[in-house]
């Protein structure tokens, strides 16, 4: 960890559940990687919300976060019908990014199947700038 980085090692977790549906499957029966990324995005928009920090919250604020990297590490496959948790916290943050942890893991078994980190960009509205993230924007995804 670089020393500028701020770790955020208690953070605490958020979890929502869905079903893998038939759409979300591809030519190898399995869900696919795209949707998987989907996954990450719908989980870091529903934690951010449930924190007080929806996109009405963002636009007043006049900046919002940008994925800047993806990396998933793909363990175990899935199925259409399958019950599965996404578990995300925000790890560490810089000036203007942060990164946020997601485990993907099917209900059923217990079964890991990805692992995934996301480097987000605080981007001002007006410009696309990097912005400074803002304490009152961290303090809910920090831990109590």
């Amino acid at each position: 960890m670089s020393p500028a980085h701020e770790p955020n090692a208690d953070a605490p977790r958020f979890r929502t559940e869905l079903i893998a549906e038939a759409g979300d499957i591809d030519e190898l029966d399995h869900v696919s990687n795209i949707t998987y990324v989907r996954w990450l995005q719908r989980v870091a928009t529903e934690h951010s919300a449930a924190l007080g920090w929806d996109t009405a919250a963002y636009r007043a604020l006049g900046a919002v976060f940008v994925v800047r990297r993806h990396e998933i590490d793909y363990r175990a496959q899935a199925r259409a019908g399958d019950r599965i948790e996404l578990c995300t916290w925000v790890e560490w943050w810089r000036a203007a990014s942060t990164l946020r942890r997601t485990d993907i893991t099917r209900v059923d078994d217990g079964v890991l199947l990805a692992t995934a980190s996301t480097v987000w960009a605080l981007i001002a509205l007006d410009g696309n700038r990097p912005r400074r993230i803002p304490e009152e924007l961290r303090r809910p995804f920090s831990a109590p």
